[in-house]
Parts: C-alpha cells; sequence; structure tokens
C-alpha cells in the first residue's frame, strides 16, 4: 500500500507563486509516474502536469511557461512550483502516483485572491 501526502496549498495574491510537495511513502515497487491533477469548484478533474520515470514532463496548455514540476526519486515526492497565478488556478490540487495502480492523496486547497 502507498501512502499520498500533499502540502503547500494555500491563499496567494494573483501573480504571486506557490510550491506543492507531494511525497509517496510506504511499500513501494517501482513509481512510474507522479503527477498533479487539479479540480475547480463545479469543473471536472483535470491535469496539470505529469513527470515519468524518465524525467520527461506534459503540462496543461494552461500552465505551460508559468508551472513546473520535478522529482525527488531518492525521497519518492514530487514538486509543483506554480509561478504568476491567477484566480482561474483555484483548485484543490490533487497528487497521484503511478505504482501498480494509481495512488491519490487528499488534495491541497490553492485559493488566488486579492
Amino acid at each position: 500500500q502507498v501512502q499520498v501526502v500533499e502540502s503547500g496549498g494555500g491563499l496567494v495574491q494573483p501573480g504571486g507563486s506557490l510550491r506543492l510537495s507531494c511525497a509517496a511513502s510506504g511499500t513501494i515497487l517501482s513509481i512510474n509516474f507522479m503527477g498533479w491533477y487539479r479540480q475547480a469548484p463545479g469543473k471536472q478533474q483535470d491535469v496539470v502536469a505529469t513527470i515519468n520515470s524518465d524525467g520527461s514532463t506534459n503540462y496543461a496548455n494552461s500552465v505551460k511557461g508559468r508551472f513546473t514540476i520535478s522529482r525527488d526519486y531518492a525521497k519518492n515526492t514530487v514538486y509543483l512550483q506554480m509561478n504568476s497565478l491567477a484566480p482561474e488556478d483555484t483548485a484543490v490540487y490533487y497528487c497521484t502516483v503511478g505504482e501498480l495502480r494509481p495512488y491519490w492523496g487528499q488534495g491541497t486547497q490553492v485559493t488566488v485572491s486579492s
């Protein structure tokens, strides 16, 4: 069993930055990918960014150039650096860890508001 815990959410003004962290722990055999999804109120959950075991990354068009995903392989941790935040980035951000099956965290709230 794999546990996934996110941290780093909060309230930030438009144009500000936040860094989310996600740590996977437990019985981990092999992590294929790690990533971030988000769900805004009244909307479906959408992918934000993912990083594969070979280090390749994918980003949603809406965050390209503003968000950066990175991974610490030794710590089984993935980060999401979010810059130039806008109100439309407000959502609950979920971390996912792709091991034998996907595991999900509980989510962390990000609110961008003045």
